[in-house]
């Protein structure tokens, strides 16, 4: 039966996980509390309390949750394709959820969501040809990369490539000529030139740690 018009939804686990994660978005980590969870679903903190008992469980579902918006790996594709198409989609998710960064690999209690994660991206490098070790190897470089550029994304001051020029155009306008000859090079001859986007050096960096990952199989 639809609820009565005006009325909110009915509280459920998802639905208080959902919410933390937009209150995140707004605010960051920091803003998530019992009383903040609350406010956003209009309930009082006691009902918040029923689906989810401490901030720690919180963190653990919300956690859970980004890693079912990362696209999984098929496990037995081609294992070049199957990563790079991962890696693009955590980088996507990151980008929207950059709170959940430092937190992904934090959790000592992991959902089903993040160990089904784990574990398809583990069996598309074994049966892409990679030994235990180097399926380790390879699996700890491309997260430091993927998880790291998604951290100095979400740290730049701008956040697209319009931006990115309103903000480099006064520091350069700041040095000497002749002062940082190098940097003046790069940034007026290609980090300034139009079309230039940060975000594009993702898929170039991706391609080449494949790349060396390919050649260690031959």
């Amino acid at each position: 039966m639809p609820e009565p018009a005006g009325r909110r939804p009915r509280l459920s686990r998802e639905r208080v996980l959902r919410a933390a994660i937009e209150v995140a978005d707004r605010g960051g980590i920091a803003s998530l509390t019992m009383r903040s969870l609350a406010e956003a679903l209009g309930a009082k903190p006691m009902s918040v309390y029923y689906y989810v008992a401490t901030k720690e469980e919180i963190l653990d579902g919300i956690v859970d949750l980004v890693f079912t918006d990362i696209d999984l790996p098929s496990v037995g594709g081609e294992w070049r394709a199957e990563i790079h198409r991962r890696a693009v989609s955590a980088r996507e998710v990151l980008r929207k959820h950059p709170w959940a960064i430092g937190l992904l690999e934090t959790r000592t209690t992991p959902g089903p969501a993040t160990l089904r994660h784990h574990d398809a991206v583990l069996g598309t490098l074994l049966h892409g040809g990679f030994s235990l070790a180097m399926t380790a190897h390879a699996y700890a470089l491309i997260d430091s990369y993927t998880y790291g550029f998604a951290l100095q994304e979400a740290a730049l001051p701008f956040q697209d490539p319009e931006s990115g020029a309103e903000v480099a155009g006064p520091i350069m306008d700041q040095i000497a000529a002749g002062e940082y000859p190098h940097l003046t090079e790069m940034s007026t001859k290609y980090y300034l030139q139009p079309g230039y986007d940060f975000g594009d050096e993702f898929e170039l960096g991706l391609d080449l740690i494949l790349d060396g990952l390919a050649a260690s199989l031959r």
